[in-house]
């Protein structure tokens, strides 16, 4: 919910703290948002913990999230531009890097995804909800052992199966994002097809020809897009899902690549085409784009 406060517009949410687990995020997230600034992580203005209640107060984010845009456009409202998806994973991949390089010890967010990128009103883009943020490895470390937690579709399968915490956990899901931005197809999808629910593994096969993944591009551009700017998109998406973590990009890289492709203007010479191999979604038809 949202309400208007000493003439400033905030967000108000309110915590589920039944059991420890909730008290804990709650803890968590106040400590994060009070200790961590940065353009690119949202604002916590207040917080109350008075009686039962567990409000947390932020600054308003007028465009929603990432997910709104992408898995929920109401009727007669645009799609997201390709410029501004761009600009969405530049802003989100600030945010990561500020945790991951700036903050000392590093913070591993642990829970990246489209429905935690908040988007101002000129769409930039604001990582929040730090309730499973955790403190990076220190010294000779080399992960931190936690339980397992996160949303399904975009944790990293070595933290899924061991529990094994580390930053390239967060640079796979950050290309699991960077993958919704490209197809608006969402993670995990259970109204798809058999094996194609998770976008990973659906995605993985077909990214070993990267020239032709152009092909499953959201629809919804209908073709409004550079060729040459998908493929460098693609690219960066498809290392970070690596499996072997090792073989992930830090998030420093992503960051320099990502802003070479906002800083060219690749000129958009599009096509129609099919997106015949793509999952089930609820529009039809598609269109594609030739190398610019």
């Amino acid at each position: 919910m949202f309400c208007l406060l000493l003439s400033q517009l905030v967000a108000v949410k309110q915590l589920n703290i039944d059991g420890c687990q909730g008290f804990k995020e709650f803890i968590t997230e106040v400590l994060m948002l009070s200790l961590l600034h940065h353009p690119n992580l949202v604002t916590l203005t207040g917080y109350c913990t008075d009686g039962d209640q567990r409000l947390l107060v932020y600054e308003f984010m007028t465009q929603g999230s990432l997910e709104d845009h992408l898995f929920e456009i109401g009727p007669g409202k645009e799609p997201l531009s390709w410029e501004n998806r761009i600009k969405i994973a530049v802003g989100a991949a600030r945010g990561l890097e500020y945790l991951h390089c700036e903050a000392n010890p590093p913070v591993i967010y642990r829970d990246l995804k489209s429905a935690n990128i908040l988007l101002d009103s000129d769409f930039n883009a604001k990582l929040s909800d730090f309730g499973l943020a955790k403190l990076g490895p220190v010294g000779e470390n080399t992960h931190v052992s936690t339980r397992v937690m996160g949303t399904h579709g975009y944790c990293a399968p070595e933290y899924a199966m061991s529990g094994h915490l580390t930053l390239k956990s967060d640079i796979y899901s950050f290309g699991v994002v960077l993958l919704e931005l490209i197809t608006g197809l969402k993670a995990y999808d259970d109204t798809r097809k058999p094996r194609e629910e998770n976008l990973v593994p659906w995605a993985l096969p077909r990214l070993n020809k990267p020239k032709q993944f152009v092909k499953y591009a959201d629809p919804r551009l209908r073709g409004k897009f550079s060729g040459r700017s998908m493929d460098h998109m693609i690219a960066i998406a498809a290392m970070c899902i690596q499996e072997e973590p090792r073989f992930r990009p830090n998030i420093h890289d992503i960051v320099h690549a990502l802003e070479f492709i906002a800083s060219r203007r690749f000129h958009p010479l599009s096509h129609r085409g099919t997106n015949a191999g793509t999952p089930s979604r609820a529009s039809a038809g598609s269109s594609t784009a030739s190398t610019a």
